[in-house]
């Protein structure tokens, strides 16, 4: 039974005193007796009063006695001496006093009476109080926190509740206490708590649990912290004290704030950016940043100024790094007055960033922005363009690169004509990581000259923007996804990740899509990063900082630190002295097991943060204890580029030396094949450890008796920054993991023909994974598999939506079955080992031709299939289905799709040879690039190629056409032997006549004419072509560009128009024309006739009687 709401002053119809039963029982209160602060003052109960469980009761106290402005309300049992409940108060309150929460809270001024009833306890206008100022050292009387009142009403703030970084320690604001409009008050806290030199300040209402606002510092102010302006800006370090006035914010210096923070992986390191929000320069020359250690300083560059609103990044590497957990603090040039300061828990997946810019909160920005505005917009980009020829039609992709869903509802996509309008459907949204295809082609097309504009849905917020001069072969691109340069892609990969130069294109997640927290939440909060899994049902996970080894055992769908031997909070990680705490990133075992050690890759020592330190460091597991010293310890730093003291080593994993033998894995340091015998002392197996800063894979040999290491080889990840390594024997893959940066990709490497790991494959995240920061990648053994999947987990650095684990699944079964080269997925006969065709679910389909004695291997991917070749002296071959061509394959990775599409992922080249009209046509593709050739058929026979489209390094060659004489050309028609007419195309042509009498007709485009013998006609117009018409006589007519003409022998009539042309004449006796241009002319032997019109021509005839017409040729001379 409690007091639970008190009316002293002008009640109905008079004072009361309201009670609640907050047990589970009714409680007959007969007879009880209610007193003020006189004990002659007594209002007893009535008979037969009963108040049920959870019920409230109002006793009109009045006539009995009235309540006074400073008072008391006691409440007796039927004695009449047993005190049952009792609060006082010094003034009446302007509505009641009541109990906030109901029954069990402090007494409060409530929002309103609520007689009888649960108690009003909302604070009105409780979002207009701030803090405004902190005195934490040094103060009069001593500590303070001083209220603003930043509205016009007064509010009551009796009861609230101002509490430092400790809920114990509490400071009850007075009853009666009224901020006016506009007004200040200093509250002394010193009587209740002391404010630290790394403290908050943070005030509630008088409930005690609902925050109003909040400040927190890592060191004492030289003055006070204030906000600046009063009531809304940050907090600064002001000029002078103002207790219970306006803040002092002091010069120009004040204006300066931090403005974004890059705390991971940033280029070419760590970096803090300035923003000048003032209106005058500010020389911020000699200013100190440091982070949260007092002796990681970086002092800025004598000379520098910031002028109004501008930008300065700081890079704070190599004197420090800046940790997961960590601040920002700026000083001016004396190292102890703080400007500013901000301080996080867990590195942003971007950057932090105020916004807005300068004056605004930090948050997680949508991308970093080094030197520029903050990115504070949605975090939706557009991805990729199409913007001819796509299905149905033109498109925009977009991308949400944030951790949430984004509503993009009624958002609008123009081109550049403003009249062009594309509005996105009701109820559409992103998912994180995900991408979203607009068919704008409903509602207008994309030029070749055109912009894609994507705007919020009020149709003038512009949220991303690219604009392009031609239509791309394929599309145009972001690479990366979602952060990266606008690219041309290899291939248009609508609704999906693009398809990059030199990347091989992501597949769907070869599991499970369902994704489940695999933790309590926030059991581990934030820095979780390396995984392994150990087969005796254990996951072993490491914690950057501060560095810990966790042993973790199951609990239901759980993991969870195993309650037994010391585990419990897992062991903190020290170098073999017992000194250091280890920035612990990765963690591997060998074949032994646990008991073989539990060996650590690390990046620094957090207690010296600004300098790297990659090592690898075997622990004894078995030790007792909370804490583990190295048992031995391997220093990579000599071996290993220089990087950043935050981009060293991150993954770490144990290959055994049976498999490398097995697949002839090449040692580099020897220029042969891996033997193990070279490394005594090493174990059986090498260890791989994925360097953060370059994406690179190193493979040691580690002597166990530690200290000693030899490299035995390195190779690329596939990503920009590799974040973990495992390596899965079932399926022989060496998977590498990327994180939030590249979206939550992983890759499989397999050892290829040159004996070294190559990427096979790429995936996309599981369509149930947001783009969290996943750091960890753990996969479980075969004999963990469960209808035909096995567990695999990821450990999430950010502690995102308060969990650090996540699992997934992936499946169990041989992706090879019989062991053919082509997987499972896209062998269409996976138990004949003696099958060499190929079919995916997207239309590709083909057959192995020769394998050269190479291997050659096939997997399904995005749009086609995956071919990896291995080395050899010979090409392989291969066909696809419904093309004639026959391509002709070197060592290297290949994407092939549909009938006539070839990609270049690495080594190369390919070859594509299909006969045309009887004649040989070779496309060559190197690496880095792509091509598709549509075939086109007559009646049963090839008769061209039409609509090549290529990107990178793509040359189209036939028989009988010299080497290197054409430039790029988007179609090939060949003619036949006979007398016949050809037309070519607006685009450029390779247009062969093969011999006849022929007419040839370009007709636009950068066009290559070669005729055999016979008495050809050709004529081209715009462009810079190419014609051999060969022997006879031939009539030549190109337009303008700067054209080549060969002719054979006979009598020809050469005319080209403007540019700088060459023209070869064979015997014969020639006339030659050019147009203006600087141009050269060459004859065999004949009575030729050369008028070189206009420009700086040069002409060299051959043997016979010449004639320079008009003397226009300024040298003419055999």
């Amino acid at each position: 039974m409690r007091i639970n709401e008190i009316e002293s002053n002008g009640g109905s119809p008079g004072d009361w005193v309201e009670l609640v039963n907050t047990g589970s029982a009714a409680v007959d209160v007969s007879g009880w007796t209610v007193k003020d602060n006189d004990d002659t003052h007594a209002f007893i109960v009535p008979a037969g009063t009963v108040l049920a469980a959870g019920g409230y009761l109002a006793l009109d106290v009045d006539p009995a006695f009235g309540l006074g402005a400073a008072d008391s309300a006691r409440l007796f049992a039927a004695d009449g001496t047993t005190l049952v409940d009792s609060h006082s108060w010094t003034s009446h309150a302007s509505t009641t006093y009541g109990r906030c929460p109901d029954g069990s809270g402090e007494f409060a001024t409530t929002t309103s009476s609520t007689r009888g009833a649960a108690n009003d306890c909302t604070a009105p206008n409780a979002t207009v109080v701030k803090i405004n100022e902190v005195e934490s050292n040094g103060g009069s009387p001593g500590d303070w926190v001083e209220l603003v009142n930043t509205g016009s009403a007064a509010v009551d703030v009796s009861g609230w509740v101002v509490k430092d970084n400790d809920d114990t320690h509490a400071y009850a604001i007075p009853a009666g206490s009224v901020l006016a409009g506009r007004g200040f008050l200093a509250v002394d806290v010193e009587s209740a708590f002391g404010l630290g030199g790394a403290d908050s300040a943070r005030l509630f209402q008088a409930d005690g649990t609902t925050l109003v606002d909040a400040y927190s510092w890592t060191a004492h102010a030289a003055t006070t912290y204030g906000r600046c302006p009063d009531g809304s800006g940050a907090f600064v370090a002001t000029n002078t004290a103002t207790r219970g006035a306006a803040n002092d914010c002091g010069s120009a210096a004040a204006a300066v704030r931090i403005n974004e923070v890059e705390s991971n992986g940033g280029t070419p390191g760590d970096w803090v950016e300035l923003v000048n929000t003032g209106a005058t320069a500010v020389d911020v020359s000699g200013w100190v940043f440091r982070d949260n250690d007092d002796t990681h300083l970086v002092t800025v560059a004598a000379g520098s100024t910031l002028a109004p609103g501008a930008f300065l990044a700081l890079d704070t590497e190599p004197a420090f790094g800046l940790g997961s957990a960590d601040s920002a603090r700026l000083y001016l040039s004396d190292g102890t007055t703080l400007v500013d300061t901000y301080s996080w828990t867990a590195h942003a997946a971007t950057t932090y960033g105020r916004c807005p810019n300068g004056t605004g909160a930090f948050v997680t920005s949508t991308s970093s922005t080094r030197g520029a505005a903050n990115d504070c917009g949605a975090p939706v980009r557009i991805n990729e363009v199409e913007s001819n020829g796509g299905t149905p039609g033109d498109w925009v992709e977009i991308v949400n690169n944030g951790a949430g869903t984004v509503d993009v509802s009624g958002w609008i996509v123009k081109d550049n004509d403003d009249t062009h309008v594309y509005a996105v459907p009701a109820g559409t949204t992103v998912a994180s990581g995900a991408f979203l295809a607009l068919d704008v082609e409903t509602s207008f097309g994309l030029g070749g000259a055109d912009s894609a504009r994507l705007f919020q849905a009020d149709g003038t917020t512009l949220v991303d923007t690219y604009s392009w001069t031609a239509h791309a072969a394929t599309t145009y691109g972001r690479c990366p996804d979602g952060t990266g340069d606008f690219a041309a892609t290899t291939a248009p990969t609508k609704g999906a990740g693009n398809a990059c130069p030199g990347q091989v294109p992501a597949a769907v997640w070869p599991g499970g899509a369902e994704v489940a927290v695999a933790d309590a939440a926030n059991l581990f909060g934030g820095n979780m990063s390396g995984l392994a899994y150990d087969s005796a049902g254990v996951l072993w996970a490491v914690k950057n900082g501060p560095g810990t080894l966790y042993r973790l055992v199951r609990d239901g769908a759980a993991w969870t630190p195993d309650p037994a031997g010391g585990w419990a909070a897992g062991k903190a990680l020290h170098y073999a002295d017992g000194t250091g705490d280890l920035d612990a990133e990765g963690v591997t075992l060998t074949a032994a097991g646990a008991s073989g050690g539990v060996f650590v890759s690390t990046e620094r020592n957090n207690a010296d943060s600004g300098v790297s330190r990659p090592r690898i460091v075997r622990f004894d597991p078995s030790a007792a204890g909370t804490a583990l010293n190295a048992a031995a310890t391997w220093d990579l730093t000599a071996d290993l580029p220089p990087v950043a003291a935050n981009s060293g080593i991150e993954g770490i994993t144990w290959v055994p030396d049976v498999y490398l033998t097995a697949h002839g894995f090449a040692d580099e340091r020897t220029g042969r094949a891996y033997d193990p015998a070279a490394y005594p002392g090493h174990g059986d197996g090498l260890f791989l450890v994925g360097l953060e800063a370059n994406g690179q894979v190193y493979a040691y040999a580690l002597d166990q008796a530690g200290g000693a290491y030899t490299r035995v080889a390195a190779f690329a990840s596939g990503f920009p920054a590799v974040m973990d390594l495992v390596f899965e024997p079932e399926t022989s893959h060496l998977w590498a993991v990327c994180d939030d940066t590249c979206q939550g990709r992983t890759a499989t490497l397999d050892v290829d023909a040159a004996g070294r790991f190559a990427v096979g494959a790429v995936y996309e995240r599981p369509a149930g994974m947001p783009n969290f920061n996943n750091e960890g990648f753990a996969i479980a053994p075969q004999s963990a598999c469960v209808a035909g999947r096995k567990p695999v987990y990821w450990s999430d650095d950010s502690n995102d939506a308060g969990h650090a684990l996540r699992g997934g699944t992936l499946p169990c079964t041989d992706l090879d079955a019989d062991d053919d080269g082509i997987e499972d997925s896209a062998d269409p006969l996976p138990a004949d080992p003696a099958n060499g065709t190929f079919s995916d679910d997207d239309g590709t389909s083909g057959r192995i031709l020769d394998r050269a004695g190479r291997t050659v291997s096939i997997a399904d991917t995005a749009g086609g299939v995956r071919v990896t070749v291995g080395a050899g002296t010979v090409p392989a071959r291969v066909q696809l289905d419904g093309g004639a061509a026959v391509i002709t394959l070197d060592e290297g990775g290949y994407e092939l799709g549909g009938t006539g599409s070839v990609t270049v992922l690495s080594g190369g080249p390919a070859v594509a040879t299909v006969g045309v009209q009887g004649t040989a046509v070779t496309v060559t593709v190197a690496a880095g690039g792509w091509v598709s050739y549509p075939e086109a058929t007559v009646k049963g026979t090839l008769a061209s190629l039409l609509g090549i489209r290529s990107t990178g390094g793509v040359t189209v060659g036939a028989a009988g056409v010299p080497q290197a004489f054409c430039g790029t050309v988007q179609n090939v028609l060949v003619g036949s032997t006979r007398n016949e007419t050809i037309a070519g195309t607006a685009d450029a042509d390779l247009i062969l006549g093969k011999g006849g009498n022929d007419v040839v007709t370009g007709n636009g485009g950068g066009d290559c004419v070669v005729t055999g013998a016979g008495n050809d006609v050709v004529s081209t117009t715009g462009g810079d072509d190419r014609v051999d018409a060969g022997n006879g006589n031939n009539v030549v007519n190109t337009g303008e560009g700067d054209d080549v003409v060969r002719t054979g022998a006979g009598n020809d009539v050469v005319t080209t128009a403007g540019g700088d042309d060459r023209v070869e004449a064979g015997d014969g006796n020639n006339t030659v024309n050019t147009a203006a241009g600087d141009d050269t002319v060459t004859t065999g032997s004949g009575n030729d006739v050369v008028d070189c019109g206009t420009g700086t021509d040069t002409a060299h005839p051959g043997r016979g009687n010449n004639t320079n017409s008009g003397t226009r040729c300024e040298t003419f001379s055999a």
